[in-house]
């Protein structure tokens, strides 16, 4: 099931070339009351929502997915996770080249670990990236996003899957300079994920996915998934021996080779096997 959230926080499964407003499943959802809990609560109701969605798609007013503004598939993530230096090529060009690294050593992932980027950098592909710092170089980063379905910590990569809700296109972008990855990814706009949710049920092998990138129809970015250095069920083991995982939460596996910068009028788009095709606008701020 492809579940997208558009327009004014409208729920939509997408089939094809048209999106199924599937908004009255949300009525199934618990009231939440404060202090609001510390996950996303669509992604801990999935398996109650999905059955909803199922009663009511057959009435569902059906649009054109061209003619809707989509949103972050994900709203309330307790956590954004992102593997740095994921893809051996990337290691290599990041230690190449001066303007990626700034100067600064670049460690292996498995000596430097994960970071957290801001919640509040999240968008969807309708609200496009808006360019911070212009006197530098910001940089695309396509990644495969993988959404977690339940709480556990501590969980071993041979039961990694049961934790997965799903998958999204992520562009994980960056501002290069000398400060931490946290701060210079943490920008506003700078998280996009898209377009929609792929149920987990629907891809049959996340460790042997294609994607890619261009800009303005340039080629910049091409991988498989069989490429990461630390695999999904690896950076799910990883990330849990560190810290509790909540339903919702995104981990941003990693980006390859290719990385470049982009400029205000630019066009991104990224496509990931199985799940579709996220396009993106970059503005000023």
């Amino acid at each position: 099931m492809k579940i997208c959230r558009f327009d004014d926080n409208r729920l939509g499964i997408v089939e094809g070339p048209v999106v199924r407003d599937v908004s009255a499943a949300l009525e199934c959802l618990p009231r939440l009351a404060y202090p609001q809990p510390r996950y996303d609560a669509l992604i801990a109701n999935l398996t109650q929502l999905r059955e909803r969605i199922e009663s009511v798609a057959p009435y569902a007013r059906t649009r054109p997915l061209a003619d809707v503004r989509l949103l972050s598939p994900i709203a309330n993530p307790g956590k954004i996770i992102a593997a740095p230096v994921n893809y051996t090529k990337h290691l290599e060009e990041a230690r190449a080249q001066p303007q990626i690294h700034h100067d600064s050593q670049v460690a292996e992932i498995q000596r430097i670990g994960l970071f957290l980027k801001a919640n509040s950098s999240l968008v969807g592909p309708a609200e496009g990236i808006a360019l911070q710092h212009p006197d530098r170089r910001n940089d695309h980063e396509a990644e495969v996003v993988v959404v977690i379905g339940k709480s556990g910590r501590n969980i071993g990569r041979a039961e990694a899957s049961d934790y997965i809700a799903g998958y999204c296109i992520g562009l994980d972008m960056t501002v290069r300079g000398p400060e931490e990855r946290s701060l210079r990814k943490s920008i506003d706009s700078y998280s996009v994920l898209g377009p929609w949710l792929v149920t987990a049920d629907e891809i049959a092998d996340s460790a042997n996915l294609d994607f890619w990138l261009t800009v303005n129809d340039e080629p910049r970015q091409k991988a498989n998934t069989r490429d990461l250095i630390i695999g999904i069920p690896e950076l799910i083991e990883f990330a849990s021996s560190f810290y509790t995982l909540h339903p919702g939460d995104v981990i941003f596996t990693g980006t390859p080779e290719g990385v470049g910068p982009v400029l205000p009028g630019d066009r991104i788009v990224v496509e990931l096997q199985g799940v579709g095709r996220m396009e993106v606008a970059v503005r000023s701020e």
